[in-house]
Formats: structure tokens, C-alpha cells, sequence
């Protein structure tokens, strides 16, 4: 590789830093999925994805690696609704927990009139936004935990000011 080679690749990584980070995800994941933009520290650049927590179904959901057999990381977004879906789990849909639970989303049966469970999706910026809670949005959480041979954080609900672009920035793929 030239000087100038290098020298290109140095300023194109300083100016776009954040969409080279992006660029490692490698989303082996059957669609749909919807998944975080950027990789963060995810070693096998899978990425991370909406999950239910454990093995098989359970009511609460995290952050988990993107798993490339699909399965409880696999959701679809229901422009029509609102409605964040499970693929692997029918008839259940994501919802904003209840103040006081344990985490900040759960996997409960879809239900088209409860607000909990309609979301906005930002194309600009790439966020997911609980419908009429504009400021608050869908995110993962600052640290990271071995789950498995994979990794898992939280997911959380926050005031979108708060978080980096990082942590908040999903891709729907349909």
C-alpha cells in the first residue's frame, strides 16, 4: 500500500470513525431483524439484536449478539401497528415495561389497542421511539456480560439526549 493509500484511509476513518465501527457489523441473522447500527463490542462482529432473555421464550427482553441461527434474536417492525414482533415467538410483540419491573421491556401477547406496545421508527436518525414519547428511545446499555459463547446488555428506555448515537441507532431489515 502507497503513502497515499494509507494516508486516505487515515482521514476517511477520522472523518467517518463512526461508520467504519458500523461497517464491521456482519448480521448473519435470517431477516427479519432489526439490530443495532453499530457493533460496538460485539468480538465476532454479529452485532446485537433484540432478544428474549435466557433460552427459548420468556417474558423480558435484551441486547444480545446477533445469533446467525436466528430464532428469539429474530423481530419485525409492523409499520402499521407499531408493533415490534416476535418472529420465533407468534403472537407476542414488545412492550415498554411497567415502572418498577425488573427491565424495561417485555414480550407480552400483541394487543393493537395498548399503547405499550406501539412504536415510532426515525428513519434519519435510526431510532425506535415508544409512540407519544417522542424523547425517550429504544437503546442498549453501557456494559457488556458473557452470555455464553456470546454477549448480552440490557435494553433499556432512555431520554434520546442522553445517549450516544452508538447505543441507540438500529437497521430494520425486513
Amino acid at each position: 500500500m502507497s503513502f497515499f493509500s494509507k494516508g486516505s484511509c487515515l482521514v476517511a476513518a477520522l472523518l467517518c470513525g463512526h461508520q467504519a465501527t458500523a461497517d464491521m457489523v456482519q448480521i448473519k441473522t435470517p431477516a427479519p431483524v432489526i439490530h443495532l447500527a453499530d457493533n460496538l463490542d460485539e468480538a465476532d462482529s454479529l452485532g446485537w439484536c433484540i432478544d428474549t432473555v435466557g433460552r427459548g421464550f420468556a417474558d423480558t427482553l435484551h441486547a444480545h449478539s446477533c445469533k446467525p441461527q436466528g430464532g428469539d434474536v429474530q423481530f419485525r417492525f409492523d409499520a402499521a401497528s407499531g408493533a415490534v414482533r416476535s418472529v420465533a415467538f407468534d403472537g407476542k410483540c414488545m412492550q415498554v415495561g411497567e415502572k418498577g419491573a425488573a427491565t424495561d421491556f417485555a414480550l407480552l401477547d400483541c394487543d393493537s389497542a395498548n399503547a405499550a406496545q406501539q412504536f415510532m421508527i426515525d428513519k434519519e436518525s435510526g431510532t425506535i421511539r415508544p409512540q407519544g414519547r417522542s424523547q425517550s428511545c429504544v437503546a442498549v446499555g453501557e456494559e457488556s456480560r458473557s452470555a455464553g459463547p456470546f454477549l448480552s446488555r440490557d435494553l433499556i428506555l432512555a431520554p434520546c439526549v442522553t445517549l450516544a448515537d452508538s447505543h441507540r441507532r438500529w437497521v430494520i431489515i425486513p
